[in-house]
């Protein structure tokens, strides 16, 4: 026996431990207590397949929304896109479907996010910067040139002035001749998340559900291949919350959506099938994984027990998720693109039915086309490559993934309880719970970093002396905001004003009274009324908002 070969350790048998061997203790991110081995016990004694699995395709959906998941279809690759004009964002979509993207994705600047038109004081130096800008049908008009509008689902990330954008919209394709019934896409308009997280608002909690209501409505009745919320853990996620809060707040509010329908006078089994999810995906591989097959079980559970709801397309929880773009870092920017790719295969294993991939030099700037692509390839690999798609669910039946499914459906169920108690999740909001809980569980996360008790490589593990490399960023000069200037000038000097004032009176009294709001900004945007003077009315009707937990 050789000196090399009396070094090498002695291997036990499975579940042998070591005399005086400690295993340390071990958790998901979210602090879920992890068992070193996993078995049939893991699962406990009255643990029934078919009752906490079935079949993918069938309640409660753990396995999947579909009996044939990615066999069947693959899953969208959405990418999100958008930065300068409409013109400059218009030529990445052209680029990204070029590529083989299979869905468009639309990010908006922070002007268009807040209301704002671009000549408004408050939108100097923003316009364009972080996403494009887009302030009137015209400026939609440009955005979407040449795009088939009738055959390319359109998503749009935008949540206070959504109503606006999506009247823009309609209003872009009725100038084609395409009416409401033929457009299919997602529109993000959930408020609700943007008290809790995100924090981009025009007026307060009740006066913007009213609007999310009257879209709801509209958009039931008139464009059934539109899904009007698509209901957003990702900000949620990215503002600090743990998986667990994710899976729980998210939940909580389509919870208040459909109870907001139902309000209205609509049958659940009407619109909650046009519903849908976004989430974050993170590097905590089964946590993720896990999190997406709790979210269809205890939705499933939700819409047929709470809401008796009897059709099995409404039991179904449909997902968009995005990889993680919080997890991204600066240093070491090389590194975000295996952060990407755990979290993309997450989301696919987790039975996503739509993705974006972050691109790796997001922590810089907007991303290059070149990174953008990238980004896109590693979807494309994963479906082509990996041998995942040809299995519905492979993962299904796991010791280990499934106790922690289960132990992660019962922490957000006690969430979910708190919520309740406290007289549902708007009263939860408008008192500013969900918010004071992401914001001390966010805090916690970067005590965690700093001190180095959780992993960031590059950051606080395996560090080197040049800790960022040199990578092409995109750069955004003045040229958005000068032509946008220009554009919005333009159409205000040749529109018709009276028949904008008209639009906008049209909305004013909508705003007063309890016609639907989304018939009279349509009217308004077919005058060429712009973003800015819509949500102004919405401000001076029904005032401005301060957040609770401020306060």
């Amino acid at each position: 026996m050789t000196d090399a070969s009396r070094k090498l350790p002695v291997r036990q048998p499975p579940g042998a431990k070591v005399v005086g061997q400690r295993e340390p203790a071990a958790e998901t991110l979210s602090g879920i207590p992890l068992d070193a081995v996993y078995g049939p016990t893991s699962l406990g004694p009255d643990w029934n397949p078919e009752t906490r699995l079935g079949a993918p395709g069938s309640y409660p959906f753990t396995r999947g929304p579909h009996a044939s998941m990615y066999r069947g279809k693959l899953w969208t690759m959405r990418m999100f896109s958008g930065f300068g004009t409409p013109e400059d964002t218009n030529r990445r979509f052209s680029f990204l479907l070029a590529q083989g993207q299979t869905g468009l994705s639309t990010a908006f600047d922070m002007p268009t996010l807040m209301g704002l038109d671009p000549d408004d004081p408050r939108s100097v130096g923003e316009v364009g910067r972080e996403g494009v800008s887009v302030a009137s049908v015209d400026d939609m008009e440009r955005l979407f040139a040449d795009i088939p509008l009738a055959e390319v689902t359109t998503s749009m990330t935008i949540n206070a002035p959504a109503i606006v954008l999506l009247a823009f919209y309609v209003v872009a394709a009725e100038r084609r001749g395409i009416p409401p019934e033929a457009l299919g896409g997602t529109i993000q308009n959930d408020m609700l998340k943007e008290f809790i997280a995100q924090k981009e608002w025009i007026c307060g909690v009740r006066p913007h559900l009213r609007i999310v209501r009257d879209m709801l409505v509209y958009c039931t009745r008139r464009m059934p291949r539109w899904n009007t919320i698509s209901v957003s853990g990702y900000h949620i996620r990215e503002a600090g919350a743990t998986a667990v809060q994710e899976l729980a707040f998210t939940l909580a509010d389509g919870i208040g959506y459909v109870e907001l329908g139902r309000e209205a006078g609509l049958d659940v089994d009407e619109f909650a099938p046009r519903l849908s999810f976004f989430w974050d995906v993170h590097n905590d591989f089964f946590e993720e994984i896990a999190k997406l097959r709790a979210a269809r079980r205890m939705w499933a559970r939700i819409m047929r027990e709470r809401f008796g709801a009897k059709n099995p397309r409404t039991w179904i929880l449909r997902a968009h998720a995005q990889t993680a773009g919080v997890s991204l870092v600066a240093q070491q920017p090389l590194n975000n693109v295996v952060r990407t790719t755990i979290q993309a295969l997450a989301a696919v294993l987790g039975g996503t039915q739509s993705l974006h991939t972050n691109s790796y030099d997001e922590t810089y700037a907007l991303p290059t086309e070149e990174s953008a692509s990238l980004a896109l390839r590693t979807q494309q690999i994963i479906a082509e490559e990996s041998g995942i798609p040809a299995v519905a669910d492979p993962l299904g039946g796991s010791y280990y993934l499934e106790a922690l499914t289960d132990r992660m459906e019962e922490a957000a169920e006690g969430i979910l309880r708190a919520i309740d108690g406290m007289g549902g999740i708007v009263a939860a909001v408008e008192a500013g719970w969900p918010q004071r809980e992401i914001a001390a569980s966010a805090y916690r996360t970067q005590r965690q970093i700093d001190s180095g008790e959780r992993a960031v490589v590059g950051v606080n593990r395996h560090t080197t002396a040049q800790t960022s490399g040199a990578i092409p960023t995109l750069k955004i000069d003045g040229t958005p905001e000068r032509v946008q200037l220009a554009a919005i000038a333009a159409l205000r000097a040749r529109r018709d004003a009276a028949a904008v004032r008209a639009g906008l009176d049209g909305v004013r009294r909508a705003s007063e009274g309890d016609a639907n709001l989304m018939e009279a900004v349509l009217e308004a945007a077919r005058c060429n009324a712009t973003l800015g003077e819509i949500c102004q009315i919405f401000r001076e009707v029904f005032g401005e908002y301060r957040d609770p937990a401020e306060v």
